[in-house]
Formats: C-alpha cells, sequence, structure tokens
C-alpha cells in the first residue's frame, strides 16, 4: 500500500480521538495536536526505519529511499488522469469525461460541459504540479542537504524524510483543511502549514513553468505577464502562481464559476480575455508541466553541486 494511505488511516483515527464539540480555539489545540503527532510519527517512522536497514546494509536503504522517493512523487498519476479526461472528451462521451476529471477536483463535475471540464482539469494539473511534484522534492532537497551539512542522516535518507513530512502535511491539509463547520477550526493548522511549506516551492514553480514556456515554444512572455498580473488574486497564496503562469503559456483563461457541494462559487479570473480552454490544452498542460518538473530537477541538482563542492 502507498504510504500517504497510512498517513491517512493515521490522520481518521487521531480524527475520532481529538475531534470533539467544542470552542473554537479548543478545536484549534485540538487540530494542533493532530498535526504534531501525525508530523512527528511520519518523521520518525521514515527516518527510523531508513536508518536501520542503513546500520544492516546500505545498498538495501538506498533502495528503499529511493522507492519512498518515488512514490513520494505523483507525476505519472497525474498526467495518467488527465489523459483519461482528454481521451473521452476526444470520444466526445462527455460523462465519462465528468467521472474522469472528478478524480483530479473538488468541485461538482455532474453538469460539466467541455469547456468547464477543460478548464477544470488543466487548473487541476497546474496546481497539482506543486503539491504532487516540486514541493515534495523541494523538501527532500532540502533535508538531503541538512543531512550532507551535518553529515547524518546519509542525504538519500533526509531527502526520503523531508519528502515524507511534506506528503503528511499535504495529506492533513487535504483530509482536515475543509472550510466548513466540521474543520474550519480543527483543520487550520495543517491548513496554514500547508500554505507556509508550499510557499517557496509555488514561487520557483511558477519560474520554472516560464522557462518550460520558453523551451517548449509557447508563449512564455505572456506566460510571465500574466503570472505577475494574476498571481496573487487567487484566495490560495499558492495556487494562483502556477495557475497564471500556465494560464499564460497556453493563452487561455482560468478560474470563473465552479460550484462545490451545490454552492456556486465565483473564483477570481486568470489571464482575463484569452480565450476558454479546449481539450488540446490538456496534453500541451501535460507537457509543460513535465517540462517544468525536470527543470525544477536539474536546477535543485545544481544547486546540490554547488553548495557539496
Amino acid at each position: 500500500p502507498h504510504p500517504v494511505r497510512f498517513i491517512g488511516k493515521l490522520c481518521h483515527w487521531l480524527e475520532k480521538i481529538f475531534w470533539r464539540p467544542m470552542h473554537p480555539v479548543g478545536q484549534k489545540f485540538s487540530g494542533a495536536a493532530v498535526f504534531v503527532i501525525v508530523t512527528s510519527v511520519t518523521v520518525l517512522v521514515t527516518w527510523g526505519s531508513l536508518t536501520a536497514l542503513d546500520s544492516v546494509q546500505t545498498t538495501v536503504s538506498t533502495i528503499a529511499a529511493l522507492l519512498v522517493l518515488y512514490l513520494s512523487v505523483a507525476g505519472g498519476d497525474l498526467v495518467r488522469h488527465s489523459k483519461n479526461v482528454y481521451q473521452a472528451l476526444q470520444s466526445n462521451d462527455i460523462n465519462r469525461a465528468r467521472n474522469a476529471v472528478a478524480l483530479l477536483v473538488g468541485r461538482d463535475t455532474d453538469r460539466m460541459d467541455r469547456t468547464t471540464i477543460s478548464r477544470a482539469c488543466v487548473e487541476s494539473v497546474s496546481e497539482n504540479l506543486v503539491d504532487g511534484i516540486t514541493a515534495p522534492l523541494f523538501w527532500a532537497i532540502l533535508f538531503a542537504l541538512g543531512a550532507a551539512v551535518f553529515s547524518s542522516p546519509p542525504p538519500i535518507i533526509g531527502a526520503a524524510t523531508g519528502a515524507m513530512m511534506y506528503k503528511a502535511i499535504n495529506t492533513m491539509d487535504s483530509i482536515f483543511g475543509y472550510k466548513n463547520k466540521r474543520y474550519i477550526d480543527f483543520g487550520y493548522v495543517p491548513a496554514v502549514a500547508d500554505d507556509l511549506f508550499n510557499f517557496l516551492p509555488a514561487r520557483i514553480t511558477g519560474c520554472c513553468i516560464i522557462s518550460a514556456a520558453y523551451l517548449l515554444g509557447y508563449d512564455s512572455k505572456q506566460a510571465g505577464r500574466i503570472f505577475f498580473q494574476d498571481r496573487l488574486k487567487s484566495s490560495s497564496p499558492n495556487s494562483g502562481h502556477p495557475e497564471s503562469a500556465v494560464a499564460g503559456a497556453l493563452g487561455v483563461q482560468l478560474g470563473g464559476p465552479a460550484s462545490y457541494f451545490g454552492e456556486l462559487i465565483e473564483n477570481p479570473i486568470i489571464g482575463h480575455g484569452l480565450r476558454l480552454p479546449n481539450a488540446a490544452d490538456i496534453l500541451k498542460c501535460n507537457r509543460l508541466v513535465i517540462s517544468s518538473a525536470f527543470i525544477f530537477l536539474l536546477s535543485s541538482c545544481v544547486i546540490i553541486i554547488l553548495v557539496l563542492k
């Protein structure tokens, strides 16, 4: 089973213990306790198990750490799910496309048309570039550098620990980060922590998208213009950075009305005046995301080499 599933089960188990109807301050303290426990358990289990393996056989611990890193990066799933949406749209199977995009977004999909499905898919892929790929890599690299500086643990174990720490925080946000009656206070600390841990990765990723747009022959100038113009429009402090860069690179307008649990929400427009997305933009977005991830990784490797020299 995927490690994130274990984190999710731990979150739900602790929720049963800590969640109680109480004063908002008490709810926030309860949510903070769950946050500390889940993060600590994830870090200690990852670091402890890999260090124990390393004391027995370094090769085995290295392979295990690489496997953990591989599982912490969700690039393959992101591209596969978005391709399923594209294929359904190409087959003119609107119901299959709605079901496929529902695996990527948290909004209502039952009344979406081709345009809103394409828009939702592009928005989700661009936002999840950070959550699923660049942010785990960022924290993996940061922990690896820390391990190299302090000479313990081995950098690869530090990298795996950093990636899993981020996945724990991101998983808690996906479970508790809803602004409804149950989680508005209980999920406050996990939601704020997720924003903080995505702060730098989101901004670096926006720059990587602009660079990738240039290499792919997309509109990199417009990507930069929309990035600086619209990146702060989103209610999230981070999602607007990759979305605005992608919108400019593809020349499409993102944002606008979307239905969540039966309630219509007007999201800020990103790339106002540009054309609306279509199915072909899903594949273009995938290429842009993959290229951006490679640029992020290569840039990180250069930084590591320079630091370790």
